[in-house]
């Protein structure tokens, strides 16, 4: 029998790391080839990776929930009749040279619990010794809930100082003290952040929501943010899609939004706005020639960004089917990865949540984003002085100040205002 690797496999050109969610196959499970042994998460979107074996499943060597570089030895496999990969000696010596001189101090501090825990009990990942030393928790006071007693970073999370201290205090006989002293000063640190009350629940953050406040916090933390925001007159979209929208509905099965008017609308102002459709990149504005529109989908839980490819190719009927593919794979967990690479501007259809002022976050690395806030019957004047009732909708832009200024903001929300202003007639959806 063979010992064969499986690796966090690409996921995407510009994807360089993921985590596995769940497991789908234990150690000593017969698999096929082909067959689903994880789920990862990657940009938001998760993924089954296949085995490419026939075998049984050895040693799952990576911590759930936690950042991987892509290629990542993620578990290994027994295969009968295959060759030993060269990685596989390797592999297996690295953690023999590590872990060797650590075994016997790991065994006498865990000895007491290790019994009743299992074999694994004084085995600990890298990921769940940086989150103990973070939290100044005793790893041998915390009793392991994974395979055969091994800790994982939900023991860490869930622990509770002195929870687990008094099967090591009884069975340490001789020195019952010890453990006392050194649980005191545990307490301490340890307290301070989990101070919440009896009715407060801690729940560890999924893949995908993690993936979520990572972007966002590398994007404000990177991109100095500048925001403006104008009102439109969209009267005539509103009249529009209310007297085509049930032939709309007959003819191409799908509901017609206010929603594509907008991406059609930014899409043509893009293109005369080129600096809007760039990047920062090492001290270089890197202009993309191709537009590719990233819309946001919203979930019960969580926020994703889809990309419309080439969105400039597409007419506004084209737009609208291509928005409603997207919207439909986020919610059935079927969207691909290639369908969330290569935006180069977003879109927010903040309005859809009754919102009517709102400052995004831009998606990094782009260079903008743009939310569509709800449209309101407002009183507005008109040129000759009177007033009229118009369907008025606000828009909000972020732009990265290091590569916009507010004049060219300003320039291309006039240009999608005048863009709005243009649809008219029934010809101009397809």
């Amino acid at each position: 029998m063979a010992v064969k690797e499986i690796l966090l496999p690409s996921l995407g050109e510009s994807v360089t790391e993921a985590s596995v969610v769940q497991w789908l196959v234990q150690p000593g499970d017969s698999v096929k080839r082909y067959s689903p042994l994880m789920e990862v998460v990657s940009d938001k979107v998760t993924t089954e990776v296949p085995s490419d074996f026939d075998g049984v499943v050895k040693e799952l060597l990576v911590e759930l929930d936690t950042d991987y570089p892509i290629g990542t030895v993620l578990m290994t496999m027994e295969v009968e009749g295959a060759e030993e990969t060269p990685a596989a000696p390797k592999a297996e010596e690295a953690p023999a040279k590590a872990e060797t001189p650590a075994a016997p101090v790991a065994e006498k501090a865990v000895a007491p619990v290790a019994k009743p825990a299992g074999k694994n009990a004084g085995r600990y990942s890298p990921a769940v010794m940086k989150l103990a030393q973070e939290k100044g928790i005793d790893l041998a006071q915390v009793v392991g809930t994974g395979k055969e007693g091994r800790i994982t970073r939900k023991d860490i999370l869930n622990f509770t100082p002195g929870q687990a201290v008094a099967a090591p205090v009884e069975e340490a006989a001789p020195a019952p003290a010890a453990p006392k002293a050194a649980a005191a000063p545990v307490v301490a640190p340890v307290a301070a952040p989990v101070a919440t009350s009896g009715n407060d629940e801690i729940v560890p953050a999924d893949g995908v929501r993690k993936a979520i406040a990572k972007k966002m916090v590398q994007s404000v933390n990177e991109i100095p943010h500048a925001w403006i925001m104008v009102e439109a007159d969209v009267t005539n979209i509103v009249n529009l899609r209310n007297s085509v929208k049930n032939d709309f509905k007959q003819q191409e099965g799908i509901s017609l939004s206010f929603f594509p008017f907008f991406a059609k609308a930014v899409v043509q102002a893009m293109k005369k706005n080129p600096k809007i459709n760039t990047s920062w990149q090492d001290g270089n504005i890197v202009y993309h020639k191709d537009i590719n529109l990233s819309i946001a989908v919203t979930t019960d839980e969580n926020l994703f960004v889809p990309v419309i490819h080439n969105a400039d190719n597409l007419s506004l009927a084209g737009l609208t089917k291509e928005i409603n593919r997207l919207a439909k794979d986020v919610r059935s967990g079927s969207l691909s990865n290639a369908d969330m690479q290569g935006g180069t501007f977003t879109l927010n259809n903040t309005g859809s949540l009754g919102s009517v002022q709102s400052m995004g976050i831009i998606n990094h690395p782009q260079a903008a984003i743009l939310q569509v806030e709800s449209i309101n019957k407002r009183i507005v004047p008109t040129k000759d002085g009177g007033f009229k009732t118009a369907d008025m909708v606000n828009l909000c832009l972020s732009i990265d100040h290091r590569i916009l200024d507010g004049q060219q903001a300003g320039q291309f929300l006039r240009d999608v205002k005048e863009n709005l202003a243009r649809f008219s007639s029934e010809s101009d959806i397809y």
